[in-house]
């Protein structure tokens, strides 16, 4: 493991038991400074309760960890220095946005003039004078996380920040998470829509029923897959003239939109597209591709979507 002092976060063995259920087993990964980090791994997995680990809220039943260089156990000397938001926020309906995050500030001890710059920040500027039960829910997301950062934290924690949005709220958040790593803040994002993890996550932490199945960087995870060529027959009455000629060839092949996925490097493409023309087949597309992070982790858990 990497020296702590370019940690964010850094666990061993971390474990959490409630009763006979297991939350967390023996996990271990660490979180490089200045990264977005996404968390990931279907609900249930473990997630929100490494989360509140983190934070202090609960304590682990076994395993260590460090946060910001400093023991999970003495959680007051790196709070300070950490944002987070972990469930949705609880604001006054009935007042704006800047006094909502006024009053907090005065109950952190928080210099009210950051208060106009964060909302800035997250581009509720021009609304910060409206009342929150006025906001969309993606706008109740922006004021959440200018929340989080008052404190100017080193971390920031985020539990499922895009849950419940529509497509222009989740584009929002997840501009500003990436606005927010730019900057030099450490971001732990977790989420279950690994989609959207795949665009603004450079490393990655997956869980799967309490335990990490891969702590890396998401470019080697995905690199380390196999690729598809996807090969798209002229005419579909050929589909099963050109599986005959895959699989002949060893490899592993499904049919999805009356096109081949064929499990293969990219390099075998052209004795494809060659293989297939001597047998009467024009294809009408071939390209290689990678699976995505949804494709990869399924086919890691052994999961069907």
């Amino acid at each position: 493991m990497a020296n702590s002092s370019h940690l964010a976060i850094s666990v061993t063995d971390l474990t959490k038991i409630y009763g006979e259920r297991t939350a967390l087993s023996h996990a271990t990964f660490s979180v490089p400074l200045g990264t977005v980090c996404g968390f990931v791994g279907p609900n249930g997995s473990g997630k929100t309760t490494t989360i509140r680990m983190l934070l202090g809220l609960i304590t682990p039943s076994a395993g260590t960890g460090t946060v910001l260089g400093e023991e999970i156990t003495h959680p007051e000397k790196y709070l300070p220095r950490v944002g987070a938001m972990i469930e949705g926020p609880a604001f006054y309906p009935a007042l704006s946005g800047r006094e909502n995050l006024r009053v907090l500030a005065s109950l952190g001890g928080f210099d009210q003039s950051i208060v106009d710059p964060l909302l800035e920040r997250v581009g509720l500027g021009d609304r910060g004078g409206s009342k929150f039960k006025t906001y969309s829910l993606g706008m109740k997301q922006r004021l959440g996380i200018a929340a989080a950062l008052l404190p100017n934290p080193h971390l920031l924690v985020l539990d499922e920040p895009t849950n419940g949005l529509d497509p222009n709220g989740i584009h929002e958040v997840r501009s500003l998470i990436k606005d927010l790593a730019l900057g030099g803040t450490s971001v732990f994002v977790s989420s279950h829509l690994l989609s959207e993890l795949e665009m603004i996550a450079e490393h990655l932490v997956m869980l799967r029923e309490g335990k990490v199945i891969y702590n890396g960087r998401t470019a080697d995870l995905l690199a380390a897959q196999q690729p598809i060529l996807v090969a798209k027959p002229e005419y579909h009455v050929d589909i099963t003239k050109l599986l005959d000629i895959v699989k002949k060839h060893d490899h592993s092949v499904s049919i999805i939109d009356g096109a081949a996925h064929i499990l293969s490097p990219a390099e075998w493409a052209p004795t494809l597209n060659r293989l297939a023309f001597e047998a009467g087949i024009t294809l009408a597309s071939l390209t290689s591709v990678l699976p995505t992070l949804e494709e990869t982790f399924f086919e890691m858990t052994g999961d069907s979507q």
